[in-house]
C-alpha cells in the first residue's frame, strides 16, 4: 500500500477497526474512507453496491461484524450468522465487482474444532465439531474464510485473512451483558473496588485457559500482512490463505481475573459461579506461519491491561 492509496476500513469505531485506522494514521497513511452504521448499512446490498461504486477504495480492512461473549452469542444466535454473513458478502462481492487491489478479512479463532490439539494450526480448519456457545459467530467467519480462497481462485483477486485471538484494549466492549472475558473482569473489578465489595463473581470455573493479543499488535500484524503476504496460486487452491495472530502463549482465566484484580486494586475475594459456561477448554494458536513471515508481537500482557484499564477509566461515562 502506498501512503495515498484509497483504503477503506470497515468497522473502524469497533475494537479492531479502531486500532487500524490509529494505526494506519500513525504510519502516515493519508486517504482513508469509513463509515458509521448510520452513514452506511453494511447489511443492505443496494447501500453497499452505492458506496464502492462511488468510493472506489484500493484496498479494504474488512473489520466490521456483529461480535459478543457467551452470553450475547447464546442469547442472539440468528443475528450473529445473519449480521455477518450479510456484512462480509456485501462487502467481498463489491470488493471484486470494484477492482479492489487488496482485501483483508477479520475471522475469529472460534472457527477452530471445539477438540482441538493445541497450539492450533491454521491446517485445523474444519477437523472437528464447533463450540456450540458460539457455532452461529464461527460457521459465519468459516464462511468468509472459505468466501475470500473462491472469489480467489476464481476472479483472480488477492483477498486474505486472519484468525486473531482474544483480543483487547482500547474501543473494547465494557458491556457485561456481551462482553468478552478481559473488558468484563475489568469492569467487574473496577466496580466491586468502587463499591468497596468483601467479593465479585466470575462465570465459570476459571480453569479453563485463552490466549490474548492486544489490539494494536493486532493492527501492526494486519498492515505487515497487507504489504507482504500474497498467496501463490497453490496456497489459493488448498485454502492456505489465512494467518494465525496471537502470541502463541496462554493461562488459565483464574490467573488472568488475579492479574486484573491487582492492576485494578480490588482487595476483596473472587467468588466462581460454576454454574455459568465455561466455554472451549483452550484456545492456543500457532503463531508459527506469521512468526516466520517475519512479525512477532510487542506488547506483553501486563502492560496492555494496564493501558486497556486507563481508557476504560478515561471514557467510563
Amino acid at each position: 500500500m502506498d501512503k495515498n492509496s484509497k483504503i477503506y476500513i470497515a468497522g473502524h469505531r469497533g475494537l479492531v477497526g479502531s486500532a487500524l485506522l490509529r494505526r494506519l494514521e500513525k504510519d502516515g497513511y493519508t486517504n482513508l474512507i469509513y463509515k458509521t452504521s448510520q452513514e452506511l448499512d453494511l447489511t443492505n446490498q443496494q447501500k453497499v453496491e452505492e458506496f464502492f461504486n462511488d468510493e472506489k477504495p484500493e484496498y479494504v480492512f474488512l473489520a466490521a461484524a456483529k461480535v459478543g461473549g457467551i452470553l450475547a452469542n447464546n442469547t442472539y444466535p440468528a443475528e450473529f450468522i445473519y449480521q455477518n454473513l450479510q456484512i462480509q458478502n456485501n462487502i467481498m462481492h463489491n470488493s471484486y465487482l470494484n477492482g479492489v487491489k487488496k482485501l483483508l478479512f477479520l475471522g475469529s479463532s472460534c472457527i477452530y474444532p471445539k477438540s482441538c490439539l493445541q497450539p492450533i494450526k491454521e491446517e485445523y480448519l474444519l477437523t472437528g465439531e464447533l463450540e456450540k456457545t458460539n457455532e452461529p459467530y464461527a460457521i459465519a467467519k468459516i464462511a468468509g474464510i472459505k468466501m475470500c480462497q473462491s472469489y480467489n481462485r476464481q476472479y483472480g483477486t488477492n483477498f486474505i485473512a486472519v484468525m486473531p485471538t482474544n483480543l483487547y484494549g482500547p474501543h473494547d466492549n465494557f458491556d457485561l451483558a456481551n462482553s468478552h472475558v478481559m473488558p468484563a473482569l475489568i469492569r467487574k473489578f473496577h466496580e466491586a473496588k468502587i463499591g468497596n465489595k468483601k467479593e465479585t463473581i466470575v462465570w465459570g470455573t476459571g480453569m479453563v485457559k485463552r490466549e490474548f493479543l492486544y489490539v494494536d499488535d493486532m493492527a501492526d500484524a494486519c498492515i505487515f500482512l497487507m504489504n507482504n503476504f500474497n498467496p501463490t496460486k497453490e496456497q489459493n487452491e488448498n485454502g492456505d490463505i489465512f494467518v494465525n495472530l496471537g502470541t502463541g502463549i496462554d493461562l488459565t482465566i483464574k490467573e488472568l481475573a488475579v492479574i486484573i484484580k491487582k492492576i485494578v486494586g480490588f482487595d476483596g475475594e473472587i467468588a466462581w459461579d460454576v454454574s455459568k459456561p465455561d466455554g472451549t477448554t483452550q484456545k492456543l494458536l500457532d503463531v508459527s506461519k506469521i512468526n516466520n513471515l517475519g512479525w512477532n508481537y510487542k506488547i506483553g500482557l501486563e502492560d496492555g491491561i494496564k493501558m486497556a484499564y486507563d481508557w476504560y477509566l478515561a471514557n467510563i461515562n
